[in-house]
């Protein structure tokens, strides 16, 4: 009878995860009388300026244009969102491509729908004060970092590339916010994040510069954050795939326009939330991320072949997939938005 007790008691939070994802045939209708598609959408993290097109396109009812009742969760890493995304606890995700490809090579049933950010914002961010201007200067400094999440994934790769190894730092393991405070009371030289994400807090909080060693700028350009879905949804739901990646393109588009009030739409998505100076300043180094030479142009959310295959083969090379497979493996390309 106890283990009956405590078994019982393990499964309730897995059935409640199991529950989460709203896309399975539910429907609500709008005050207009349309029918719309439940979904969920779980982020890489706690809402940041990055994620202002999702809330500026429910704001402006661009999903429920596209038959979609949108409810966007925070998410605890990229990892974690993929693991959410492949088990059906979520019927679509926002997460880092580097973490995608390990979590296909474990045999997880997920693939993108398309990469949004194609320039990773990965970087080691400073205060300017620490000096710190080429790759070389991080020897024998302490670099704030967290364990699992995309970032430590990347950062040995950027370290071979500019001649170093692991050995020469000293990383220091912390979760998100214990890597603000780290590096705020001077007890890591450094982080390891996103120059999108952490930077403008610290600089916000600190009163006094960051500056950055970005991995795209010193020898290590690859695709980042991008919407993925269960290859079941691929399977049994591409309407819906196709309305939400063609709403997803239409919001980052309709963002762009107009970024006071993307930003302002965000008000209330959660208590961490940065200041609208921050989430502004985010937003606005995010959307120079959208494109490579082979994309500028194009709608937001459509990729280049050639492009996945240099992103593909960073991470071979640095031995974040042992297995490295063609791009079809990763990435569904007949849901690109049109435009």
């Amino acid at each position: 009878m106890r283990f009956r007790t405590l078994l019982a008691a393990a499964l309730v939070p897995v059935l409640a995860l199991a529950g989460c994802g709203d896309g399975g045939g539910s429907t609500t209708t709008n005050p207009e009388g349309k029918q719309l598609d439940k979904a969920t959408l779980t982020l890489n993290w706690y809402p940041y300026g990055e994620h202002a097109p999702f809330y500026y396109g429910k704001a402006q009812k661009i999903f429920e244009k596209h038959g979609i009742d949108l409810t966007i969760q925070a998410g605890q890493g990229s990892q974690k969102t993929i693991q959410a995304t492949a088990a059906g606890q979520t019927d679509f995700g926002w997460a880092d491509t580097p973490a995608l490809l390990a979590g296909v090579g474990q045999g997880m049933k997920v693939k993108s729908v398309g990469v949004f950010l194609q320039t990773t914002p990965s970087a080691v961010q400073f205060f300017s004060e620490k000096n710190i201007k080429t790759p070389a200067d991080l020897k024998g400094k302490t670099i704030a970092s967290t364990a699992g999440d995309a970032l430590s994934k990347t950062f040995p790769a950027f370290l071979k590339v500019n001649g170093l190894t692991p050995e020469d730092v000293k990383l220091q393991n912390l979760d998100a916010a214990g890597k603000m405070s780290a590096v705020l009371s001077g007890q890591t030289d450094a982080l390891l994040g996103f120059a999108t994400d952490q930077g403008p807090t610290i600089q916000e909080k600190g009163r006094k510069p960051v500056s950055y060693l970005k991995f795209a700028d010193h020898g290590l350009s690859f695709f980042s954050n991008g919407l993925l879905t269960s290859q079941k949804n691929l399977a049994e739901k591409k309407d819906l795939v196709t309305r939400m990646v063609a709403a997803t393109s239409e919001a980052w588009t309709a963002a762009q326009g107009n970024a006071t009030a993307a930003v302002q739409a965000m008000k209330g998505a959660s208590e961490q939330l940065p200041s609208e100076a921050v989430l502004t300043e985010q937003f606005n180094a995010t959307v120079k991320l959208l494109h490579t030479d082979a994309t500028t142009g194009k709608a937001p959310g459509v990729n280049d072949e050639a492009d996945w295959k240099k992103t593909i083969q960073v991470f071979a090379d640095a031995g974040v997939i042992t297995n490295a497979q063609e791009p079809s493996a990763y990435w569904d390309v007949s849901f690109a938005p049109k435009g």
